[in-house]
């Protein structure tokens, strides 16, 4: 089976067997060398590992890009009391769908890695905390643990080391806010998915109260090449900030969206007009979400000389976030769009902030009543001044995600709000 999204730019180091369905065994992973890294991994010894994983400038995948290695290091050195490791794959950000491959063509990927960081924090069970929408992608993950178990790489004792690392997974009911890791956490504890207040950060007291680490999908899979290559290896590719590849969920008005694996720092307009083969015929770049929803908007002119990196795209006017790329042409209702994306916020609103909770309400009741044709031009100062009050006010960032596209689509695209207030049409209709 060929996997339809690849290019001859990509550096398919996570993705390389995608497509492949014997990946997915433990033992086509075995002929493909994987768990080769776990007798590597125990040699070197916990705070090696870490080393390594800091020295290689690993940061997370799962949006926030703080350095792996370094929250390693934050668990204590102690065994005295359980240490956890949570893999977050409630995948949920609009234009995200990379998590979802590498747990569908290489969950023996993950789990490797899983092995290696619970072995480097001292933790003995870890956990898989899927989005509840992925089915067919937690029957095979969770064939893939059951195949590890038997081969003897979960469990008591791995490998003859006196190593031991359980996994279970575990399904979400289809909450976005469980993605944030304290929301995981009273998810995954039973009780309601709220996010909690820091500190105590997770490492000093996480699930059940005790140490715990929490990374994304993306970021486990990593592990493994790190140790079998090095550092140095993995600081082939990228830049000094920013090393590595990156999985780009690329979506929206392009010929060819799917994920595809470049380094960072990777030309925006390279992986629009190349890798994904540019506009739909006839349409011309209007803007671009480059990091999931809850990110700035970059206009045309800001995508120029963008590059995909987390200080590439700072540069630019925005975040990468997840890289989930969506590319708007001139067909699109800019109004619209920010009107869903707040709605999809404010839907999955946990309600434990009032910031969020009313501010999140409001701004789409605002810009639902501008695409209505129902709008005011006051309503622009107004959604400005209730958005600049959702930012930093708030447990989590989700009522920051709201602001983002609010406060950059006014900015960037005034005129089309402008347009539908005036005349009750989208911007460039008669």
């Amino acid at each position: 089976m060929a996997y339809p999204y690849t290019h001859e730019k990509e550096v398919r180091i996570l993705s390389k067997h995608f497509g492949e369905p014997e990946a997915r065994t433990v033992e086509g992973w075995k002929a493909r060398g994987g768990y080769q890294t776990l007798s590597m991994a125990f040699e070197m010894g916990r705070n090696a590992i870490i080393d390594e994983v800091k020295a290689s400038g690993l940061r997370g995948r799962g949006g926030a890009g703080f350095p792996a290695g370094v929250k390693w290091s934050f668990m204590p050195q102690d065994g005295g009391r359980p240490h956890y490791l949570l893999c977050n794959a409630d995948e949920s950000e609009p234009g995200t769908f990379k998590d979802r491959e590498l747990l569908r063509w290489a969950p023996h990927q993950v789990i490797e890695g899983m092995i290696i960081a619970a072995y480097a924090i001292r933790a003995e069970q870890a956990y898989v905390y899927c989005r509840g929408e992925f089915f067919e992608t937690t029957q095979i993950l969770a064939r893939a643990i059951e195949e590890a178990y038997e081969a003897g790489y979960l469990g008591k004792d791995i490998l003859g080391s006196g190593v031991n690392v359980d996994i279970t997974v575990h399904c979400g009911g289809g909450a976005y806010i469980c993605g944030e890791e304290t929301a995981l956490m009273n998810s995954l504890e039973g009780r309601r998915g709220t996010p909690r207040i820091k500190p105590p950060f997770p490492a000093q007291a996480g699930y059940m109260g005790m140490p715990s680490t929490v990374n994304n999908v993306e970021t486990l899979s990593s592990i493994p090449f790190i140790i079998q290559e090095g550092a140095d290896a993995y600081r082939a590719n990228g830049t000094a900030e920013s090393p590595g590849t990156k999985l780009f969920c690329v979506s929206g008005h392009v010929r060819r969206p799917g994920n595809y694996e470049l380094p960072l720092g990777f030309p925006l307009m390279e992986l629009i007009d190349d890798v994904c083969g540019g506009m739909k015929e006839g349409r011309t770049l209007k803007g671009v979400i480059p990091g999931g929803s809850s990110v700035p908007i970059l206009n045309a002119e800001e995508c120029a000389n963008c590059e995909m990196s987390f200080e590439g795209v700072i540069a630019a006017g925005s975040q990468l976030g997840c890289a989930a790329v969506i590319v708007m042409d001139d067909s699109t209702d800019i109004v619209k769009e920010v009107r869903r994306m707040v709605g999809f916020y404010a839907h999955e609103s946990c309600g434990q902030c009032t910031p969020c909770r009313e501010g999140s309400a409001w701004a789409e009741k605002i810009l639902r009543r501008i695409e209505e044709g129902r709008g005011t031009e006051e309503d622009l100062d107004t959604l400005m001044e209730v958005t600049s009050q959702m930012e930093g006010t708030t447990i989590c960032v989700l009522s920051d995600s709201v602001a983002a596209p609010v406060q950059s689509s006014i900015n960037k695209f005034r005129e089309e709000y402008l347009s539908r207030i005036r005349t009750g049409e989208k911007a460039g209709v008669a």
